[in-house]
């Protein structure tokens, strides 16, 4: 049996991996530290270890051990992605590798942290969240029957009635009942059944940002990063516009339409989605400079009904959420003061 080349294994690993020399420069990294660090081998080849991922001391350190064959575990170390400077929490461990030639190289392998924990706190939430959707598909049938009887019956009155006073309360019925029957398709808007084609993410992200500049006339700014590498999916394309749109528009209400938003796309690959491994996930992170989430509702933001704009109705994350589940994805939420990022996955089925 041929074994396939070593740049071949590690690449179709999950986990972050870098081949550096002892010295610390980064001989090789595997397409899962590209996406964990934001960059492309290209910019990260060549580079000092310590100083592309911060940590000085401690790196130095632990690559000086693999010269005695013993490996060492840095816990809970935070780093920065080179775009857009996201922190992310991560376990880092340097063994030593082999040899390149005449030069012997250490493997840094890097687990993040933060993503594991905050999909397994978002296990519950998630799991309330669809027994709330349910009940509210339920509750949605049971008021739109009767709101349309009451509709017609309030028609009939106002072509039997002749006094103006009269028939100016009938109209008033009729003008909430309608008011009324389009808030419930509003909160049950993502269960319309999917129309399903080929297309590419890029697409949907440039119809919300026109979409957006066009509501928006000036003091907005949005940023794009986009992989050109991007394979199409298969999905409702005029949905997920909306479950972004949904996103985007919260940003831009809560900098009162004065600010900057980011979208970055990216490619992952071997990435798990609830108890399911898929070969490529695509990600799209939508990130605003706006004042953040309160923190008495962060945790239930995707719920029906929790809003943090005076007046909102709370429907639009809960609506994109849906949407996003109903194409096989998530969506992630980390919001702090002056930073709020939103991760929408989407698989891409073969």
């Amino acid at each position: 049996m041929v074994l396939p080349p070593t740049d071949e294994i590690l690449d179709s690993l999950t986990t972050a991996i870098l081949l550096v020399e002892i010295d610390g420069r980064v001989n090789y990294v595997n397409s899962a530290a590209q996406i964990v660090l934001a960059t492309s081998s290209e910019r990260i080849r060549g580079r000092r270890a310590h100083d592309l991922l911060g940590i000085g001391a401690p790196l130095q350190a632990a690559l000086a051990a693999t010269g005695d064959n013993r490996s060492t575990t840095l816990r809970e170390l935070t780093l920065k992605r080179f775009i857009g400077g996201q922190s992310l929490v991560v376990d880092c461990t340097v063994s030593p590798f082999g040899w390149d030639g005449d030069e012997k190289l250490a493997l840094v392998e890097l687990i993040r942290i933060d993503q594991l924990s905050q999909f397994t706190a978002d296990t519950p939430s998630q799991e309330r969240h669809a027994v709330t959707t349910m009940l509210i598909d339920r509750l949605a049938h049971e008021i739109k029957n009767p709101l349309g009887g009451l509709r017609g019956a309030a028609q009939l009155l106002d072509r039997e009635l002749t006094d103006r006073e009269s028939k100016e309360y009938t109209r008033i019925i009729i003008h909430e009942a309608d008011r009324l029957s389009s808030l419930v398709d509003r909160m049950t808007g993502s269960f319309t059944a999917p129309k399903k084609t080929w297309f590419n993410l890029h697409a949907v992200l440039e119809r919300v940002r026109k979409l957006t500049l066009a509501d928006v006339q000036e003091g907005l700014t949005i940023i794009r990063d986009y992989d050109p590498s991007l394979p199409e999916i298969m999905g409702d394309r005029e949905q997920l516009v909306q479950a972004v749109l949904n996103i985007v528009r919260n940003a831009v209400q809560a900098m009162d339409g004065r600010g900057e938003i980011g979208i970055l796309t990216r490619i992952r690959r071997q990435f798990t989605l609830g108890n399911r491994c898929h070969r490529q996930v695509l990600e799209a992170l939508i990130s605003d400079n706006g004042p953040g989430i309160p923190a008495d509702i962060r945790k239930n933001i995707f719920f029906p009904m929790v809003s943090g704009r005076m007046g909102g109705a709370g429907l639009g994350l809960s609506i994109a959420q849906d949407i996003v589940a109903r194409h096989g994805g998530a969506i992630e939420c980390v919001s702090e003061p002056g930073e709020t990022k939103f991760s929408l996955y989407l698989p891409v089925v073969e």
